[in-house]
């Protein structure tokens, strides 16, 4: 199903906190974190000719976030980034005077950090993220995961030493649960999702994504006329999209934020014009985007920077998955997770469907440009769906 934003040629400037957050100055303040970080190289973008020609488009690029920081996933950029930052402005408050990013270790803000705790929820990725960031500061996480999330997924957040809390209920659910403990605490929340009055620490958070997009538009022959991501409660969504629009534009591509159909809150909120939180019905299996109530930040700067809204239907997902591990014309192989791939279903259902294509203006002069947003997260999930694991769709790869 596509929505086309109803104020698409008439785009809005973005609100000026987004502006400075998402633009040229969020990006050079999340490289600079990067460059300081030993384990940081940028993820490849990949050239999938062989499939552009199979869909009918003249090319088709995807960012491959599973190689992101050695944590699978894009999420890596964010949580991690917003707990350095949070703990550089203690050490600044505590000391009198302002630290650089390469005085992360510092004795002076490691003991800062000793005595921080930072809590979040999670489907998985942006608690591994939270926790690892905790994890090289010094500082304590404490993260809290709904009934949804795997196994495999919570043991991968608590090999960096974080405590885990699980949560009955939805993701959403998690979230309250976790701001509600961490205010008893005095813990600092540090959550993908913003709220009534919590918005600075989700907006660096998103700023940490932009370097997706920085990345990409320099390692790109030309710019993208179309981009697909994916949206959860929407904040790599936001965040390339309003990249895109300050970075290049009135170039800018066309821009479709992509939903699962069973957890379409990004989509009902544009079809309302207004963030709504929606009910819960049955699981998609793209589980790191079910998210039912978006996050205000990230709908005021798609309403402002998005072209179209869609959904894709969760078998589309899988077909994604087993066309990146499982290549045509030369492409490389590629392991896609089943919500890492969310944007590229977004594309095939788009191309499939004759009045979603001629909406989008889809043709064979398209350069389209995806975000494969993780890796196999969870492995075992990964090889169900797939029929070969992660470790035999990288061995085609090399």
């Amino acid at each position: 199903m596509l929505l086309i934003n109803s104020l698409a040629a008439y785009l809005q400037p973005l609100h000026p906190v987004d502006a400075e957050t998402l633009g040229a100055a969020g990006a050079d303040a999340i490289e600079r974190h990067l460059a300081e970080r030993a384990d940081h190289r940028p993820t490849p973008l990949v050239a999938l000719t062989g499939l552009a020609a199979e869909l009918g488009i003249g090319a088709l690029h995807a960012k491959d976030e599973g190689q992101r920081l050695g944590l699978g996933s894009f999420k890596a950029l964010g949580g991690a980034y917003a707990v350095a930052r949070l703990v550089l402005e203690a050490a600044g408050e505590r000391h009198g005077r302002s630290f650089g990013e390469a005085e992360l270790t510092s004795p002076e803000v490691r003991s800062v950090a000793a005595g921080m705790t930072f809590a979040c929820a999670t489907d998985g990725n942006h608690g591994r993220s939270v926790a690892q960031g905790a994890a090289l500061v010094g500082a304590r996480s404490v993260i809290f995961v709904h009934g949804g999330v795997s196994a495999a997924r919570a043991e991968a957040i608590a090999r960096f030493g974080a405590e885990i809390v699980r949560v009955a209920g939805t993701y959403d659910d998690s979230v309250v649960e976790a701001a509600r403990i961490a205010a008893e605490r005095g813990w600092t929340v540090v959550s993908d999702t913003s709220w009534d009055g919590y918005e600075r620490i989700p907006g660096l958070v998103m700023q940490g994504y932009t370097a997706i997009i920085r990345e990409a538009l320099a390692q790109l022959p030309a710019p993208p006329t179309h981009v697909f991501v994916q949206a959860g409660v929407g904040g790599i969504a936001a965040a390339i999209a309003a990249h895109l629009s300050l970075a290049l534009g009135a170039e800018r591509p066309v821009f479709t934020v992509v939903d699962p159909a069973r957890a379409a809150c990004i989509f009902e909120s544009a079809r309302a014009g207004q963030p709504i939180k929606i009910g819960h019905g049955e699981p998609t299996v793209m589980a790191m985007l079910e998210c039912y109530d978006p996050s205000p930040l990230a709908w005021r700067v798609l309403e402002r920077s998005a072209d179209a809204f869609m959904t894709v239907e969760d078998e589309i997902a899988v077909e994604a998955m087993n066309k990146l591990a499982r290549p045509v014309g030369g492409d490389p192989a590629v392991v896609g997770g089943e919500s890492g791939v969310a944007g590229l279903a977004g594309l095939i259902s788009a191309l499939r469907d004759p009045q979603a294509r001629a909406a989008l203006k889809l043709d064979a002069a398209s350069r389209v440009f995806v975000v494969i947003t993780e890796g196999a997260t969870d492995p075992g999930r990964y090889a169900e769906l797939v029929g070969l694991t992660p470790a035999e769709v990288a061995g085609q790869a090399a």
